[in-house]
């Protein structure tokens, strides 16, 4: 009996793997890929959207079935391969926009915790709003600077910064700098640059 050696059982196992591979293929990937696609979202809805976290535009498809309950299950997202953009495929923060519908830990009511408190309460939007503007009123008041140690004017606020989102438009973008810098912000960043 003929000995089998390390290198003749992985080339054995390697040719097998791909004879198999493509057996099973046939060579017709679209055939394959209609296949693949049938199984795994048979019976789906397909709803066509835009990665929300950067301006690029990255279309994204949304599969979802509708429940026996009647509630809807997203099973899927990713990316449009009829997309001009990006031809299907995303990057890490596009491929992971599932976890912002289907996430146990995702926030869905703004949460408040007072100075000294141990544990966040659920508030109102129109609580949150008021109390984020009182504390930039205060935080602006406290440390606006009217002049520099020469004692050029300088009209600025040094006690807060703004980080603007990525999935901003450009107007969006620039309606924001021109708030931050009427408030007198000196420190902007860009949540894509991060």
């Amino acid at each position: 009996m003929a000995t089998l050696t390390r290198r003749g059982f992985l080339t054995t196992m390697t040719a097998g793997g791909g004879v198999a591979a493509v057996s099973a293929l046939g060579f017709d990937l679209a055939q394959a890929y209609q296949v693949r696609q049938t199984l795994r979202i048979a019976g789906t809805t397909q709803s066509h959207s835009v990665c929300p976290y950067c301006a690029v535009g990255c279309a994204l498809i949304a599969y979802t079935r509708k429940e026996p309950d009647g509630t809807v299950k997203l099973l899927q997202i990713e990316g449009d391969p009829d997309s001009p953009i990006t031809e299907g495929r995303l990057c890490p923060k596009g491929a992971t926009s599932m976890q912002l519908a289907t996430s146990t830990r995702r926030v869905e009511k703004p949460l408040y915790r007072a100075p000294g408190a141990t544990a966040w309460k659920e508030v109102s939007w129109d609580f949150m709003l008021d109390k984020i503007a009182q504390n930039i009123k205060a935080t602006r008041d406290r440390t606006f600077v009217t002049t520099d140690a020469a004692g050029n004017p300088v009209n600025r606020c040094e006690g807060f910064a703004f980080a603007g989102g990525a999935a901003f438009s450009s107007e969006e973008g620039y309606f924001a700098t021109k708030v931050m810098r009427g408030l007198g912000a000196v420190y902007l960043e860009q949540q894509a640059r991060v």
